[in-house]
């Protein structure tokens, strides 16, 4: 990796990860779509897969279909009651079975998620990914699985904490899926370890770049979340080339 004092007076911005995002994508634009929308529904980024929120209101039970976060379909004026009764009468088998395709989702997301950070990492060092890089890493699945659950309970334990260090936590370990993607053979608490060593004096920075995005989010609120389509691909190519600048080229070494 290169000196500290050399990196600080090439320090690239926001917008210099995002015109290295364009460039990435000039041309690829309908396989990085086509990918980041892969990526989301099978839990890889944002964990905003397909799902159905019940919920009690003044109509009796309540069932909303969300996908990517966004409600697409609400039976607002309440269930049938036979429907009602057989939730109700199978609300055990109803929860085990939620929870192992919670369980199913989280593995698989963890996996894709590595597999993401693989194509991108490859689409900003101007190769030409292929949609199979998204499912590259599933001999390597309970490392994935293992290390962002790691990842998630340590957020979690900060977060209990206060909402601000909660905060600084996700950020150190924001680089660890291009971390296992280009090293999946690292043990769990390595790669967090390996992550929380380049984001240390990098935090800033990162929230800097995902903020830079705002103005393309409103946007895309505008559209009712399709311009998510386009945006994703942007957003996650810019932070693989934020990855890429942190390291300096080759992978990230732990040090001792």
């Amino acid at each position: 990796m290169p000196d500290r004092a050399e990196r600080t007076l090439n320090m690239k911005c926001a917008s210099d990860f995002r015109q290295a995002a364009r460039e990435a994508l000039r041309g690829k634009w309908g396989i990085a779509i086509l990918v980041g929308l892969l990526a989301v529904i099978l839990g890889g980024i944002s964990s905003d897969g397909p799902e159905i929120k019940f919920s009690y209101g003044s109509t009796g039970l309540d069932a909303n279909l969300q996908f990517a976060g966004q409600t697409v379909y609400s039976w607002s004026e309440g269930l049938p009651t036979s429907l009602q009764i057989f939730l109700a009468g199978s609300a055990i088998y109803i929860i085990l079975a939620a929870l192992v395709l919670a369980a199913v989702y989280f593995v698989l997301g963890s996996v894709i998620g590595v597999g993401y950070a693989r194509f991108n990492l490859e689409l900003t060092n101007g190769e030409k990914p292929a949609i199979e890089t998204l499912f590259s890493y599933f001999s390597h699945w309970k490392n994935t699985a293992l290390t962002r659950l790691l990842q998630t309970v340590y957020v979690l334990l900060w977060s209990l904490l206060l909402i601000v260090p909660g905060i600084i936590a996700s950020y150190s370990y924001a680089m660890t899926d291009y971390i296992l993607a280009e090293q999946p053979e690292l043990a769990p608490r390595e790669a967090l370890a390996l992550s929380k060593a380049i984001m240390t004096g990098n935090r800033w920075r990162l929230f800097c770049l995902q903020f830079s995005f705002i103005g393309w989010a409103l946007l895309c609120a505008l559209t009712l979340g399709i311009g998510n389509l386009a945006l994703t691909p942007y957003r996650q190519a810019a932070e693989a080339a934020f990855y890429r600048d942190l390291c300096g080229g080759p992978a990230p070494q732990l040090e001792g």
